[in-house]
């Protein structure tokens, strides 16, 4: 059930100590070993996934849906989205509605 180089490993673990290693004990260090190649696998392929993700810059889409650019913007920004929501909440839903009945429509103007 162990992987030859678990097996390897063992045996070198084995054959460091002086002491005659029962079948039992072999069968531990077999799987001792096998773990800490797992381990080392899930770190390999996590520092991997890391590398991976860092190397792709996140960047604003400029076309398509505005909800995925203001995701895009969330996820870029969360500070400020934070910020936006306190003050939202600070000010109320009535002024909120009201600012935006007087802000979407000049923003709709610079769009076109």
């Amino acid at each position: 059930m162990a992987t030859p180089s678990a097996k390897a490993a063992a045996a070198q673990v084995a054959d460091l100590v002086d002491v005659p290693v029962s079948d039992e004990e072999r069968v531990v260090l077999e799987r001792i070993a096998a773990q800490r190649e797992r381990i080392m696998a899930r770190r390999n392929a996590r520092a991997q996934a890391l590398a991976l993700r860092s190397s792709h810059a996140q960047t604003m889409p400029v076309t398509g849906p505005f909800a995925d650019r203001a995701i895009a913007f969330a996820r870029l920004h969360p500070m400020a989205v934070a910020v936006a929501a306190g003050v939202a909440l600070m000010l109320g839903p009535r002024r909120v509605i009201r600012w935006a009945g007087v802000a979407l429509p000049m923003i709709a103007k610079f769009r076109r």
